[in-house]
């Protein structure tokens, strides 16, 4: 799928900019949500085989946990026919944040039974691990698309600006910073400043990097002869 804006939309805003493995790691991320499916099968066992009695918060467990699975289904095909948009709530992860606090209540309630009718006393480790990953996941789900926009290319009247790494800091220049540019390898470029020094900027791991870089040239070039 092509990425990128059109000179108009681009002078507008910035453009986001997606690793060149983006749709291959969106769907590793989807797959690794299993993790919380497989947590809600381990609550549903216990049913199943008679040692636990059915209860209204294990009906809300699975009712929770069918939403899941639909939206693990629904974000795998939207994956494949758009895998360049982001919503802006990640609703599987906000599921998947919702099975682990049930399951953390669940299994804190159930100990907690158990100690009122004389067992001992036990320290539990997975109530609190389950309730810091189902926060996790719910940071993850409202912060997403910021995350990606970290990564961006904005052409503007006086200069440009970009940054092809989540981490780090992004470069912003203006035409008086600029001497030249010109291109390297297959999807880099050289920008001479007037002082003599040079700054190589890469496009190669961004989806779409040789376009984005020749975009960029064409802005540049568009500056001199104007």
């Amino acid at each position: 799928m092509n990425t990128l804006a059109s000179p108009d939309a681009a002078s507008a805003g910035p453009t986001t900019l997606y690793h060149r493995r983006h749709t291959r790691q969106q769907v590793g991320k989807t797959f690794g949500h299993f993790g919380p499916a497989v947590v809600l099968l381990m609550a549903i066992v216990p049913v199943l085989s008679g040692a636990e009695p059915f209860s209204l918060l294990l009906g809300l467990e699975v009712l929770v946990g069918a939403a899941y699975l639909t939206l693990m289904v629904r974000e795998l095909l939207h994956l494949r026919h758009n895998p360049f948009h982001r919503e802006p709530v990640a609703w599987l992860e906000l599921a998947a944040a919702a099975i682990l606090a049930l399951e953390s209540y669940h299994i804190w309630y159930r100990h907690r039974e158990a100690e009122l009718a004389g067992k001992p006393h036990k320290t539990l480790i997975l109530p609190g691990l389950y309730a810091a990953v189902a926060v996790m996941f719910v940071v993850m789900a409202f912060r997403m698309k910021k995350l990606d926009g970290r990564r961006f290319l904005h052409l503007h009247p006086d200069g440009f600006a970009l940054r092809t790494t989540r981490l780090g800091s992004g470069t912003a220049l203006r035409w008086a910073d600029i001497a030249a540019v010109e291109p390297a390898g297959p999807a880099d470029l050289l920008v001479h400043r007037p002082n003599g020094q040079t700054h190589r900027i890469s496009f190669a791991n961004v989806h779409d990097g040789a376009a984005h870089r020749d975009r960029l040239l064409a802005h540049v070039q568009t500056k001199r002869n104007s």
